[in-house]
């Protein structure tokens, strides 16, 4: 059995029996004002962050959801696109794409202004993805994609990629981890299916996607996910896992690199009106710019420039 059919095996049993205690279901889902979200739906949130941020949904877009999990995020994304087909939602597993039709059906009954028909829910996978060349304006995946191994993460990103309209969005969140992962634990496909094993580092993880072609990164937030026990994992030390919440846009990469964006900011300490840098930043007197990683890295080279360090949240603006 490939580690894929082992991951379908797991989320076949809990699609049939709802895991409460997997990945981050403790969480509380992005609130709206009018949305209900159905219990059943919640206790299959096997999310560890969230893709839904309401400032890359504006003018109603065109969703692509890779793997439905309990239809939780498709549900928040419809808030946004209130139109037939709005949202495709695909999955591999039939009983999983059967349990999330169930529970959007009870969620139309709870909710007025939702209609099923705003979600499709198709069958398909990651690394074939059902739908034309540019054609989408969101692609959102949650805990998913760190399940990969590599190479397959290569094809899922190539497919995000080729899917995306020019300026759309590859909407991810992950648990990336603080160091390697040893090869005992990466070669345990329960534990890899369970999000625990197959995490890579941040520099690797955003590596991979700047490789397929995404021009621009910003970080949405980053935060403590799950700690992996020495004694109970056999290692020499605790292993802490995060979890990262990124926005990644389909924009060239500049001839210098793509921009990452960590919530840096740059803050101009000299004595003349403005710093111009000569390279499209401009900085006023004691004015925090928000920049890119990239930049920082160059106007850190200032005596009279403080550059500030991440925060691991970004919300937009700032120099590119």
């Amino acid at each position: 059995m490939s580690y894929l059919e082992a991951v379908a095996d797991f989320y076949t049993e809990v699609a049939e029996t709802p895991d409460v205690g997997l990945c981050c279901v403790q969480s509380t889902p992005v609130q709206m004002p009018g949305l209900r979200v159905p219990k059943q739906m919640q206790d299959m949130n096997y999310g560890c962050g969230t893709t839904v941020h309401p400032a890359e949904l504006t003018g109603e877009p065109t969703v692509l959801y890779i793997g439905v999990g309990g239809g939780l995020e498709a549900l928040q994304f419809s808030y946004f696109s209130r139109r037939p087909e709005a949202v495709i939602a695909v999955d591999p597993v039939e009983s999983m794409r059967t349990a999330a039709q169930q529970n959007l059906s009870v969620a139309a009954e709870q909710n007025d202004w939702f209609d099923a028909s705003f979600v499709s829910i198709r069958a398909g996978d990651a690394f074939s993805l059902p739908m034309p060349d540019n054609s989408v304006d969101v692609v959102a995946q949650n805990c998913l994609f760190n399940i990969f191994e590599p190479e397959d993460l290569k094809k899922a990103l190539a497919e995000a990629y080729r899917v995306l309209k020019p300026n759309g969005r590859l909407v991810m969140s992950d648990p990336i981890t603080t160091r390697e992962i040893p090869e005992h634990l990466r070669d345990d496909d329960r534990l890899r299916a369970m999000c625990l094993s197959g995490a890579l580092t941040y520099e690797d993880y955003t590596q991979k996607i700047i490789d397929a072609g995404f021009g621009q990164v910003e970080v949405r937030a980053r935060r403590p996910y799950r700690l992996l026990n020495a004694k109970h994992y056999q290692l020499n030390e605790h292993l802490m896992l995060e979890s990262l919440d990124c926005v990644s846009f389909k924009v060239p990469i500049a001839d210098d690199g793509a921009c990452v964006f960590t919530g840096k900011m740059a803050v101009y300490a000299g004595e003349q009106d403005y710093f111009d840098d000569s390279a499209g930043h401009i900085l006023q007197p004691g004015v925090p710019l928000a920049i890119c990683d990239k930049t920082a890295s160059n106007l850190g080279k200032f005596d009279d420039i403080v550059v500030t360090d991440s925060t691991w949240h970004y919300d937009g603006g700032g120099c590119c």
